[in-house]
């Protein structure tokens, strides 16, 4: 293992515990089945460095009683493996702790949700995809599930009907599931479905399709099917081929796979801390990578970046707290503020791209948080990139 520190052989049953994370999410290869994501053929972006000092920067208070805080005391309360702050293609902060380098491979969690949604963005780009279909148009076997009825849109948006918890600590919860069913955990029970793919087909509707939204991993899986039936093949050759291949990453995409290699697609992506800047900069160039490729059509940006009042009040009625007043979530990704473009890919046990297209900032963070949600951690976090964000804007007078 890249870490020296003293733990247990990491296993599926003990690699999520609160004491490993921070050495598990920088060795799933090691213990999982996983497999490579082409960079291909083309030549490395170039990240030229210009270096920016941020630690003193003052992060605004989310509420009257918070802590004052810096940029610094946010990096060091927030259990930092990486961060880099990226702008117009220019790197000014770069930064490792806990073992990681520029050559580790990090899990992303949930922020594997945002290029699996950017593999759809191509699709529709290439015509080989219509949201407005029904899933069942692509992948006929989910007519026996509670997807029924569902369309490529309400996927992407999270808003079907489908009965999913998302309680990452109730070990019943269908997230730990879906995880016991592609054999990422011991099963707790008696043994269910094997397969990502037989598991998704067990689910239930609960509602009807098109409501509110409702934070689920599994509309991210059942999305990836659908993707992999429109373009033809599996995720590892589509996200090469439309996404990895084009933005001039410097390593191979590592994906978590279940017992059949079919990807987790809602969160089993492992990437460098540069090739995520490289990622993230689709979504403040409208889609055209570092390398100069173009990635998926302007009019994706539009779609995604443009709010309506249907997006906000499908957030505002969510049966789940987002902690994220007058937010909205569109396309896999999060909108944080009812008033601003800021975009975020999130991933649980602290991971995140911030994307800011008014300063053309990028800000990458990837963490090994003890426990899977921590608000104490999630904000500040957020609020020290606007503080950069802020920061970069009045210097060039915007």
């Amino acid at each position: 293992m890249s870490s020296g520190l003293t733990v247990p052989e990491l296993t599926i049953a003990n690699w999520q515990h609160p004491e490993n994370i921070q050495v598990s999410f920088q060795n799933i290869a090691e213990f999982l089945p996983t497999t490579k994501v082409s960079r291909g053929d083309e030549s490395i972006a170039k990240l030229p460095f210009t270096e920016m000092e941020i630690g003193d920067l003052e992060v605004a208070k989310g509420s009257a009683t918070d802590p004052s805080l810096t940029v610094r005391g946010v990096i060091n309360s927030t259990n930092t493996d990486g961060l880099l702050i990226m702008r117009k293609g220019k790197v000014m902060v770069e930064k490792y702790y806990n073992t990681m380098t520029s050559l580790t491979d990090h899990l992303l969690m949930s922020m594997s949700k945002t290029v699996v949604g950017t593999v759809a963005a191509a699709l529709v780009s290439a015509e080989k995809l219509d949201v407005n279909k029904l899933v069942t148009d692509y992948v006929p076997a989910l007519e026996r599930s509670g997807y029924a009825g569902a369309t490529v849109r309400h996927l992407l948006d999270m808003r079907s009907g489908i009965q999913f918890s998302e309680e990452y600590l109730d070990p019943k919860a269908e997230v730990r599931m879906l995880e016991e069913a592609i054999g990422w955990t011991p099963p707790s029970g008696a043994i269910g479905p094997i397969g990502m793919y037989d598991y998704l087909l067990t689910l239930k509707a609960k509602t009807s399709h098109g409501g509110a939204f409702e934070y689920r991993s599994c509309e991210t899986d059942v999305l990836g099917w659908v993707l992999e039936a429109a373009g033809g093949a599996r995720m590892q050759q589509l996200i090469s081929d439309y996404v990895w291949a084009k933005i001039g990453a410097q390593q191979d995409l590592v994906m978590g796979t279940d017992q059949f290699g079919t990807g987790m697609f809602d969160g089993g992506f492992n990437a460098t801390l540069r090739d995520l800047a490289r990622f993230g900069h689709l979504y403040i160039n409208d889609g055209v990578s570092l390398s100069g490729q173009r990635v998926f059509d302007p009019s994706w940006i539009t779609d995604t970046f443009t709010s309506t009042e249907d997006q906000f009040k499908a957030f505002a009625d969510s049966p789940g707290d987002n902690m994220m007043p007058g937010g909205r979530y569109r396309n896999q990704i999060w909108f944080p503020y009812p008033n601003s473009n800021v975009a975020l890919a999130l991933g649980i046990h602290g991971q995140m791209i911030y994307m800011n297209p008014a300063t053309k900032m990028i800000g990458v963070k990837l963490s090994s948080w003890p426990y899977p949600q921590d608000a104490s951690k999630l904000f500040p976090t957020i609020r020290a990139f606007d503080a950069i964000a802020n920061h970069l804007a009045q210097q060039d007078g915007i």
